[in-house]
């Protein structure tokens, strides 16, 4: 069992969203938020952009475990599918690293609500 990461000394911006980073290492991370009031879109489901924060997070995560957990590389790009939309609960997000060169490392992420897939991701992250 992973010990939960304390994101008190992380940004400013996961701790609004209210990100639980559980697991972040050998190239792995998960990345927990709860939906709450001030996550939610126009139509009362949670916001896109939040989803995609909790996903990017959780490939970033994945990405500076490979560096000793040192923020070592940044986005380059990334796609998202947003598959259903999620009202209320705890989503997840398990992100991987599918390959890692000299410059630039591939990730893959799947964000679930229980057994339902909510999103899928893939991005790659430069050295920087």
């Amino acid at each position: 069992m992973s010990e939960v990461l304390d994101v008190s000394g992380g940004s400013a911006f996961s701790r609004l969203l209210g990100l639980e980073i559980v697991q972040a290492e050998d190239g792995k991370a998960e990345v927990h938020m709860k939906m709450h009031d001030g996550l939610r879109n126009v139509h009362g489901k949670l916001h896109g952009g939040a989803l995609f924060s909790l996903i990017d997070t959780a490939m970033g995560q994945a990405c500076h475990s490979l560096s000793g957990g040192v923020a070592q590389s940044v986005t380059l790009e990334s796609k998202i599918n947003y598959i259903r939309p999620v009202s209320d609960g705890e989503v997840i997000c398990r992100a991987w690293v599918l390959n890692a060169s000299k410059r630039t490392l591939v990730v893959e992420a799947d964000t679930w609500q229980g057994e339902k897939l909510v999103a899928k991701a893939q991005a790659t992250f430069i050295r920087t």
